[in-house]
C-alpha cells in the first residue's frame, strides 16, 4: 500500500499442500509444493517476475468491486468466493490448481472459478472483505 512492497518467504512441512498462484490485487501468493526430504531448499519464483498471462479478471480492493486485474504466470482462471449471507468476499485471478482446491474456510460458503476474461462479474461487497480474503488465502496455503 502506498508504494510499499514486502516479500515474505515461508518454508515448512505441510500435511496437504496445493501448488499454485492467487492474486488479490494488493498481494500475490505463489506456493510450490514438493514431497521429498529437504526438497524445499530452493525459493519459489518471485511473483513480481511472472509474465502476464493475458487473462483479465474483476478484482476487489475493499473500496471498489469493479477493478480489472491483469493476471500473470499460471493465473488462467478468475475466482469468486462468497461469504455468510451471500456477501461477495473475493474476486481475483488464480491458477487452475487453486480452483481445484476444496476449502472449508470459516465464513466462506462457496468458491467458484471460471475461464473467460472478466467472467467473475461485477457485484457489490458490503463487509469483512479483507478479513475473509486473508482467511481464504491462509487456509489454502497453510492447510
Amino acid at each position: 500500500l502506498g508504494g510499499i512492497s514486502t516479500k515474505v518467504k515461508l518454508k515448512y512441512c505441510a500435511g496437504d499442500c496445493q501448488s499454485g498462484c492467487i492474486n488479490i490485487g494488493i498481494a500475490i501468493t505463489l506456493s510450490v509444493c514438493c514431497d521429498a526430504d529437504l526438497c524445499n531448499s530452493q525459493d519459489a519464483p518471485d511473483p513480481s517476475s511472472l509474465v502476464p498471462s493475458g487473462k483479465k479478471c474483476y478484482s476487489c480492493d475493499g473500496q471498489s468491486f469493479s477493478n480489472i486485474l491483469s493476471c500473470s504466470g499460471s493465473e488462467e482462471h478468475c475466482i469468486s468466493a462468497t461469504g455468510a449471507n451471500n456477501l461477495m468476499v473475493l474476486k481475483d485471478c488464480v491458477s487452475k490448481s487453486m480452483c481445484n482446491t476444496k476449502t472449508s474456510v470459516r465464513d466462506v460458503q462457496s468458491v467458484s472459478c471460471c475461464e473467460g476474461n472478466l467472467c467473475n462479474g461485477v457485484q457489490s461487497v458490503s463487509q469483512s472483505f479483507l478479513f475473509l480474503c486473508c482467511s481464504l488465502i491462509s487456509f489454502i496455503l497453510l492447510h
